[in-house]
């Protein structure tokens, strides 16, 4: 369970304070009392009252206050429901260290490998989408059941410099948004500092029926940070599963790789698509992989960080990908339950209470 008003919280500091002040008038009467000569006479003629009937309307007062609260807070509860049609986007770091051939024939020719086995193992009316990112990321091919697409989009990758991880995560939340409206498109940091509103963020607990699966053999050197790109993620309920690839040794062999057809530049201008790879990738170092980072951003938007060393490895990381796990998550709001337990409890004490205790005729 979630509230959507968390802020409504800071009232359940009431409860503590009547409970203070219904101790504090108990010991009021007992100071004010009439004192009599002998207590026995006292006790004869007071009618005797339990425990129970003396502190039980107070009792439920509180917990009524307390129901009440929790109904402005505006509770929601969540459910789990199976969905077809999952989406699911491959963000692929085509930084010019993916050309490192220390994973044979290089980096980028296994990492396409991989994916084109993982999207033919997919089940139909999947839809998956390809982004790719060096200095600046960009949709390849938006979510699409067409396996012929995906192939050429795959097969059609080329390679730049510099890294851009939280540019990749923010495309594919864009790729998402474009087929499914109740995720709202990514905030870039221009907007941030203009003072864009950000999207209410999804309850605890609740994701969208879609994936964000990031492949990258560096670390984050252009772009926003990957960690404030991830936010924007879990505020979406999107989750983004992190892949490191590469060896320990490296590769010093960073020949320009990918295909050179004219005319399938996945990029406008013609030209190659030149953002990501020498500051922060691969190269000789494998630990140039910031697996920290990425370990954070799994864990942020709940998902998990992978490592990978050869083909066969990262073969076996897609396909232990939770793809049959994506579900649709609904929520429901619960206020009103809270709300008719606050007025019912409250109805009660005040019953008992005048029941117990009447007031003088």
């Amino acid at each position: 369970m979630d509230v959507l008003w968390p802020g409504f919280l800071v009232l359940l500091g009431l409860i503590p304070l009547a409970i203070g002040m219904y101790i504090w008038m108990l010991r009021r009467r007992r100071r004010y009392a009439v004192r009599y000569s002998s207590l026995s006479l006292v006790r004869a003629a007071v009618p005797r009252r339990s425990w129970l009937r003396r502190h039980l309307p107070f009792a439920l007062f509180a917990v009524a206050l307390t129901s009440l609260v929790m109904a402005l807070s505006r509770p929601v509860a969540i459910a789990s429901v199976p969905y077809g049609q999952a989406t699911i986007v491959l963000a692929i770091d085509v930084s010019l260290s993916m050309c490192s051939t220390d994973i044979e024939p290089n980096r980028l020719e296994a990492a396409q490998a991989a994916a084109l086995s993982f999207i033919e193992r997919q089940p139909r009316g999947t839809q998956i989408g390809l982004v790719a990112f060096a200095g600046f990321a960009e949709v390849i091919q938006p979510p699409t059941d067409d396996r012929d697409a995906l192939r050429a989009a795959v097969e059609g990758l080329l390679v730049g410099y510099r890294t851009a991880i939280g540019s990749g995560i923010l495309k594919s939340i864009d790729a998402i948004a474009e087929i499914d409206p109740n995720v709202a498109p990514s905030l870039s940091e221009r907007d941030l500092a203009r003072g864009a509103p950000r999207p209410m963020p999804v309850p605890r607990g609740a994701y969208a029926p879609a994936i964000i699966v990031l492949l990258t053999d560096g670390a984050s050197n252009a772009g926003p940070a990957p960690l404030d790109a991830a936010q924007q993620a879990v505020e979406r309920g999107l989750r983004v599963y992190t892949i490191g690839f590469g060896t320990e040794r490296g590769s010093s062999s960073l020949r320009l790789c990918g295909a050179q057809v004219t005319g399938r530049e996945p990029f406008p201008g013609g030209g190659q698509f030149f953002g990501g790879g020498m500051g922060g990738g691969g190269g000789r170092f494998r630990r140039g992989i910031d697996e920290e980072t990425l370990k954070q951003v799994a864990a942020l938007t709940d998902a998990q960080y992978y490592s990978a060393e050869s083909a066969g490895e990262l073969q076996q990381v897609f396909e232990s990908l939770p793809t049959h796990l994506i579900t649709k998550h609904e929520t429901t709001e619960i206020s009103v339950v809270f709300a008719g337990l606050g007025a019912l409890l409250a109805l009660l004490s005040i019953t008992l209470s005048l029941a117990w205790q009447p007031l003088p005729s």
